[in-house]
């Protein structure tokens, strides 16, 4: 009997956040509620996330807004950006660094485990490192797992790999 298996990866796309950037920069230009303040998005230094300026916490919240609908738009998960760090103020400028979140931790992996196991107890998901791979002798079962963690409130961004 053949079997087919998926990982099932938290990611996000990096072409697609370079995308955002872009648009997010374009919009701060043409904004005329952002003209002449120091309003602007730009990679922190390794490219795991951005780094957003503005000359107050209101402006940073909107430009954060900004993020949201252009990730939307581009069908993205606005759970890909981490907002946990604080802002932070110092000469007349406001920063804060917003990450990207990326890979699953042990605590993720046993939280999808756990609710493909108690949903679809035919399936078979193992961890494996960053992924979790689910195994299944059918491939309809594979779409109805993908399903339930699609639907799921994960609080992290999911997507699928290696579809065998």
């Amino acid at each position: 009997m053949a079997t087919f298996s998926f990982d099932t990866v938290s990611e996000y796309n990096k072409a697609e956040m370079n995308n955002v950037l872009a648009m997010v920069e374009k919009e701060i230009v043409n904004r005329y509620d952002f003209k002449g303040t120091p309003a602007q998005i730009e990679w922190m230094d390794d490219k795991a996330g951005f780094k957003i300026t503005g000359s107050n916490e209101w402006q940073i919240d909107s430009i954060i807004d900004i993020i949201r609908k252009k990730l939307a738009s581009r069908d993205q998960s606005s759970k890909a950006i981490n907002l946990d760090e604080e802002v932070i103020v110092s000469n007349l400028k406001a920063t804060k660094k917003v990450p990207f979140v990326s890979g699953l931790d042990q605590d993720k992996a046993k939280q999808i485990t756990k609710l493909l196991r108690e949903q679809l107890p035919k399936v078979k998901p193992q961890i494996q490192g960053e992924a979790v791979r689910v195994v299944s002798g059918s491939k309809d079962e594979l779409q109805q797992a993908m399903q339930i963690i699609r639907s799921a409130d994960l609080e992290f961004p999911v997507s699928f790999t290696n579809y065998r």
